[in-house]
């Protein structure tokens, strides 16, 4: 009989994937329900090919903090490619200040009108209501660590901000960063979920929390 030749998967084995298929279910019910929270962190997963790497828990509450702090009663925040620190924001829901995020990964788009599609290669290719010099403090994580990309996050930065700004990106970029919009590195060391090769660094143009 030709079905003879046909590869058949063991009882155990066949067990073990009904067990992940129903696994994976479960997940995906859990993100539907009311109970999940789709604002904590991994909630959407990283992509590394988008150079993606999300921040640890307490780096996204410390930064997060930071922001609440610098923006003031009522402060407008914008993160940009810094999704990780928009869902600590979203966290703390009640608080007194308003939040948006500007990110080129359209699966953020389920925070509704609070995101942004945002591609830095076309800086101020902004929607009309994203006034100009109209966030308390903008929040920047530029996804690339060279030049032109930080350069051409720094012209969404100019355009957003009333003034704050918290950079986060290489310490090799030391140099530009302080070039295109005047930061200098904090004393606090931020981390990953996940190590980064590159040594990282956050940087600000005010009087901080962060030293």
């Amino acid at each position: 009989d030709d079905d003879d030749d046909i590869p058949q998967l063991s009882s155990h084995t066949l067990a073990a994937l009904q067990e992940f298929y129903l696994e994976q279910q479960q997940r995906e019910g859990m993100k539907t329900s009311q109970g999940f929270n789709q604002y904590s962190i991994g909630s959407i997963e990283e992509d590394w090919q988008l150079s993606q790497f999300w921040y640890s828990d307490e780096t996204a509450s410390r930064l997060a903090n930071e922001a609440v702090v610098a923006a003031g009663r009522g402060g407008r925040i914008a993160c940009v490619s810094a999704p990780s620190v928009y869902q600590k924001l979203k966290e703390q829901d009640g608080k007194d200040f308003s939040v948006c995020i500007l990110e080129y990964d359209r699966r953020f788009s389920v925070y509704g009108e609070e995101f942004i599609f945002y591609d830095y290669n076309h800086p101020l290719n902004l929607p009309e209501n994203l006034l100009p010099h109209s966030f308390d403090i903008v929040i920047a994580d530029p996804p690339y660590l060279s030049e032109e990309c930080l350069q051409k996050t720094a012209e969404t930065i100019k355009y957003l901000t009333k003034g704050k700004i918290l950079l986060c990106t290489g310490a090799i970029m030391e140099e530009q960063a302080a070039k295109n919009l005047g930061v200098k590195i904090c004393k606090f060391i931020p981390k990953h979920a996940r190590n980064l090769a590159n040594e990282f660094r956050c940087y600000v143009n005010y009087a901080s929390g962060l030293d």
